[in-house]
């Protein structure tokens, strides 16, 4: 009961007692009297009531805003501690819902294109067996000495999101699951080359057992043939659509391009010819013999370098040598390659120095690298990351026009592969023993320029990046055409055979 109801009720009472009336008029007088300070007390009570209500609204509001203003306070504070993350210019797909058989933890080994294909191989093998996998450990102790980790390189948000309705990803294991692998993980190197048998009879059966399998290795360990389409397909999705590049690398790769489209067309040539490559493949064509003796005592620097005694001329007549800045500028204008082409130099410090690269740069004026095109201030964050900057020139390599690579490594045969799934775009893969035959017969002054030039395209005809099926040797995985370079099945040409059971197992 509120105070000013009892009051009412109160002086009421002391009235009645005080005057008793036994008129009409009397009675009709107290009965307005009393309905006139009831209707009173009910409009001051509504009247309260509304008050209380603005107060509350108002209090909500001020409380709301003041919320708001925090949060946004805190994300303007957390996102300008942090680099862009993703964005998704589409729906997520609907995550797949599915029994988890354990977790996959995998070590990459290599490069960042050896790398590359085997994250690719892991993110499909763990689909397939139904486990969870770990985002993937980057190699830090190869001959690139690069400490990047998975999120310094690749878009990890997207990585994990846009494979969602195929596989989970976490970024790390469960706190239970760290717990175990802290007393106890089982470490191994899938075998190489091995088909899906292989990991639903051996590597599943352990998962299950162990809960958390460790992978020391992920290069070459699937197949390049013989295994089912939807497997194929994934490898694809996988390489060509996720591992989208983390957006610093993504946003700086992009500036490259749009400079160099700027000023019209240009060739990416992927001119192998650094110190390591040359030292490791003991090829010394152009070298003097201080630079022999520096690339041979390298060579043996390196245990794990096998080729110690290397024929370097042999090697280089049956072609197994990378092409030196000399021999490309003679096959480039062979080919027919316009020389007021822009040429982008996807590649680290080519050994020698300008004076290895004076006849190419005679040839192709417009001859161009990252670090000529941006200021030093931009590749500063990258410098000491040779991954992230093969990253760069990966991105740039596959916008191109046209890629020319001088030798047939990791970067070339992945971006090869990753070229014909954007539709073939125009990939010359050089005969390099056809060229060093033709090159010597010019140089010698047996066949003249004209000759030189219709030899030089005649051996390239068909060599072009255009649709071809893989070269497949059974049982010899190393000499046939590696799945990357020609993911046939996944592209526009490839007409699907229909698989039996048995083609899934």
């Amino acid at each position: 009961m509120g105070f000013s109801e009892a009051r009412f009720e109160e002086t009421e009472g002391r009235e009645m007692k005080e005057k008793p009336y036994s008129n009409k008029m009397s009675l009709k007088y107290i009965s307005m009297a009393k309905a006139e300070k009831l209707k009173s007390l009910i409009l001051a009570r509504i009247r309260v009531a509304r008050l209380n209500l603005w107060v509350t609204r108002a209090l909500s509001m001020l409380l709301l805003l003041g919320i708001t203003m925090q949060l946004k306070s805190l994300g303007e504070t957390v996102s300008s501690s942090r680099t862009p993350t993703s964005t998704f210019s589409y729906p997520l797909p609907p995550e797949r819902v599915y029994e988890n058989n354990g977790y996959l933890m995998v070590s990459s080994n290599g490069g960042l294109n050896q790398m590359r294909s085997g994250i690719c191989d892991m993110v499909t093998v763990a689909r397939f067996l139904n486990v969870t996998l770990i985002v993937p450990e980057l190699d830090n102790t190869s001959f690139w000495n690069d400490d990047s980790q998975f999120a310094d390189i690749f878009d990890v948000e997207y990585f994990i999101a846009s494979l969602r309705d195929e596989v989970r990803i976490l970024k790390e294991l469960p706190p239970q699951q760290k717990g175990m692998v802290a007393e106890s993980l089982f470490s191994m190197p899938p075998i190489s080359w091995s088909n899906m048998t292989y990991y639903y009879n051996v590597i599943l059966p352990r998962i299950q057992t162990t809960e958390v399998v460790h992978f020391q290795k992920t290069d070459a360990r699937l197949a390049n043939n013989g295994l089912p389409v939807e497997v194929q397909k994934l490898r694809c999705r996988v390489n060509y659509e996720a591992l989208r590049f983390a957006p610093p690398i993504q946003a700086l790769a992009e500036k490259i391009v749009r400079i160099l489209r700027d000023k019209g067309p240009f060739l990416v040539l992927h001119l192998r010819y650094e110190m390591d490559m040359i030292a490791f493949s003991g090829c010394n064509e152009g070298c003097n013999e201080q630079e022999i003796d520096e690339l041979t005592k390298m060579r043996y620097a390196y245990p794990w370098w096998k080729e110690k005694v290397i024929d370097s001329a042999q090697k280089r007549l049956a072609g197994l040598c990378p092409l030196t800045p000399e021999e490309i500028a003679l096959t480039l204008q062979a080919l027919g390659i316009d020389h007021n082409i822009q040429v982008y130099i996807a590649a680290g410090d080519i050994y020698g120095g300008e004076r290895r690269l004076a006849t190419l740069r005679a040839a192709y004026p417009n001859l161009v690298k990252k670090e000529t095109l941006l200021p030093s201030s931009e590749l500063d964050p990258f410098r000491n990351h040779s991954n992230q900057m093969a990253a760069l020139d990966y991105y740039v390599a596959v916008q191109s026009e046209t890629f020319v690579p001088t030798n047939g490594g990791n970067m070339a045969k992945v971006v090869e592969g990753h070229r014909r799934y954007l539709g073939f775009k125009k990939t010359i893969l050089l005969n390099r023993k056809a060229v060093v035959d033709l090159v010597d017969l010019y140089k010698a002054g047996s066949i003249s320029w004209d000759k030189f030039s219709s030899e030089m395209k005649k051996a390239h005809a068909d060599r072009i990046g255009n649709p071809a099926e893989r070269l497949v040797i059974p049982g010899k995985p190393k000499e046939e055409d590696y799945f990357y370079t020609n993911p046939e099945e996944c592209l526009a040409s490839f007409d699907e055979p229909q698989l039996s059971n048995d083609d899934h197992q």
